[in-house]
């Protein structure tokens, strides 16, 4: 792990943003993915196999040149590897559009906008938002942020620490392939291979980035032990195996109950789920972030400093 390129990636999301569409890598794997979508077969059995022949190949076509190009750098030019390492890394996670779309909620619902509050949180959540209310509009919001800490921030970083920019790439491939075949209903078995494989990348970041909202719970003068417990009862209440920690983390240091109508309720009843929860759980969120980032790079350079 190289911590002046972890810096000056993250300094670059924080400053610019997301790059435009045309030049964004996520961008191009969901086209290729989308194209390969299209060849997909009808029968389940051929489709599972066909779902992870498709995870295999995109992996391959992105992560095999970027390792190599910055293998090739790392012996070439230093500054040049720098260059190309931070361009790599940043696409890979997004800290200023997901608290900035969260505000663009809050926002909303202060201003009694509902369909302006609606539309922010397509951008956050794929469920559908055209029948919430301003209550169940700002549990999203929140669960949102704090699920997307981990996958949008906390494990690209993670992936990078332990195996660097081609790890950090890789993660991004299958979170990217889990959020647009990994689900029920059409893509149940083609999207198997790529939602399994985000369940296990997933693993470790989830429940790290949980323990980040546990300590940035304190530091932001709120219930760290309230946010713990709260972790520990409802961690599987949802479906997935991984979400329900930071969420329910959240939902813990807002002292707020969090629900999905016919699927999850996280936390106990307590304060009123009002735009200024979103707020709240935007400035956990960041300060979770840079607990993340710091501890990332302690232990790299750690790491860096036993094996140099």
């Amino acid at each position: 792990m190289n911590e002046a390129a972890l810096a000056l990636a993250l300094a670059l999301d924080l400053a610019l943003g997301e790059p435009p569409a045309a030049l964004h890598p996520v961008v191009w794997m969901g086209k290729v993915i989308s194209f390969l979508e299209r060849g997909a077969p009808r029968a389940a059995r051929a489709q599972l196999i066909y779902g992870g022949a498709m995870v295999a190949l995109v992996l391959a076509l992105f992560v095999v040149p970027v390792w190599v190009l910055l293998h090739y750098l790392a012996s070439a030019s230093t500054l040049a590897w720098l260059v190309a390492a931070v361009l790599l890394l940043k696409p890979t996670f997004s800290l200023r559009l997901l608290l900035r779309q969260a505000q663009r909620v809050r926002a909303g619902l202060a201003g009694e906008r509902w369909e302006e509050a609606r539309e922010g949180l397509r951008g956050l959540v794929s469920r559908e938002t055209s029948g919430l209310g301003q209550p169940l509009l700002v549990a999203a919001a929140v669960e949102s942020v704090a699920e997307n800490i981990s996958d949008s921030f906390v494990a690209p970083l993670f992936y990078y620490l332990c195996f660097g920019v081609a790890g950090a790439v890789a993660y991004r491939i299958i979170n990217t392939f889990d959020a647009m075949i990994g689900y029920h209903g059409r893509y149940e078995y083609l999207g198997k291979a790529a939602a399994r494989l985000d369940d296990l990348a997933n693993l470790v970041p989830a429940r790290l980035t949980a323990l980040f909202i546990v300590a940035a719970s304190y530091l932001t003068g709120r219930s760290a032990g309230r946010a713990c417990r709260t972790m520990l009862r409802y961690r599987m209440a949802t479906q997935s195996p991984n979400a329900g920690w930071p969420m329910s983390a959240m939902a813990g240091a807002l002292n707020v109950q969090l629900e999905k109508v016919g699927h999850y309720r996280l936390g106990e009843p307590g304060a009123e789920l009002s735009p200024v929860r979103i707020d709240e759980a935007v400035t956990v969120a960041a300060v979770a972030a840079g607990l993340a980032t710091l501890f990332f790079v302690m232990v790299g350079v750690i790491v860096h400093g036993y094996f140099a």
